[in-house]
């Protein structure tokens, strides 16, 4: 997609402004408001051993498990699980995540709220959020430079902060023509911007987002992934932290 075309991404989007709101309506209530996933939000993953690897998956919904019934089928345990095949240790897994949540409400919302803990992996999961409020981009991008300057102090010697990229939209079923061309066009746009941010901030990583347009790979919503989606894309993460190779959304 050209770079001009990405950009104007924010005036497509209000000069269409009347047919956008109106497919919003029409989504909002034929889409089911599914929960966030059920049980603990932390846990270990692999067998007894000493040194156990710390992973933190922080953000929006899809951090918080939303699209499967429980945490036990969410990204972290399945990010974790991977982990520690590869690396032969345990590892413990947290999440804190909010449905809803932008990267400004991430940094001063739940970043106050985590627990005085270090970690060898801090997986940030925003950007739908941003996308669907039509977040500046610039705005979008001090957002997650901020959020990235708050966690850095959280890393244990030889951490990450693993950006996992703005989500291609593109695929979401549940969306309709032209709202799902405009809004993919702006999650790249962010996705760009979050790539930046990474690349200027020491112990940073932009991992470009998997393409996720099969159906089994969505919950029943057409929004969120399923169970298999969320294996999927820790099983990604985990190859983009361990040096396996790792493709970019098409």
């Amino acid at each position: 997609m050209g770079q001009i075309a990405v950009r104007a991404s924010r005036p497509l989007a209000f000069a269409v402004a009347p047919i956008l709101l109106t497919q919003g309506v029409r989504v909002r209530r034929r889409t089911p408001v599914l929960p966030e996933a059920a049980g603990e939000r932390h846990g270990v993953e692999g067998g007894p051993g000493p040194d156990p690897l710390a992973v933190l998956v922080l953000g929006e919904s899809t951090a918080a498990g939303v699209g499967v019934p429980s945490q036990a089928e969410g990204l972290a345990p399945a990010l974790a699980s991977g982990l520690a095949r590869h690396s032969g240790r345990p590892v413990t897994w947290r999440v804190c995540a909010n449905t809803g949540f932008s990267a400004r409400k991430t940094l001063t919302r739940l970043v106050p709220q985590l627990p005085d803990e270090a970690y060898d992996a801090v997986v940030v999961v925003l950007g739908v959020n941003d996308v669907l409020e039509m977040r500046a981009a610039a705005a979008w991008q001090r957002d997650v430079t901020a959020l990235l300057a708050a966690l850095r102090p959280r890393l244990r010697a030889g951490g990450r902060i693993v950006l996992a990229g703005v989500p291609d939209v593109a695929g979401f079923p549940t969306l309709p023509q032209p709202t799902r061309a405009l809004l993919a066009l702006h999650a790249r746009h962010l996705d760009r911007r979050l790539a930046r941010a990474a690349a200027s901030t020491p112990s940073a990583l932009h991992v470009p987002s998997p393409r996720i347009d099969e159906p089994g790979l969505y919950a029943e919503d057409g929004f969120h992934p399923s169970a298999a989606g969320y294996r999927m894309w820790a099983a990604h993460l985990v190859d983009a932290l361990t040096g396996g190779p790792v493709r970019a959304t098409g």
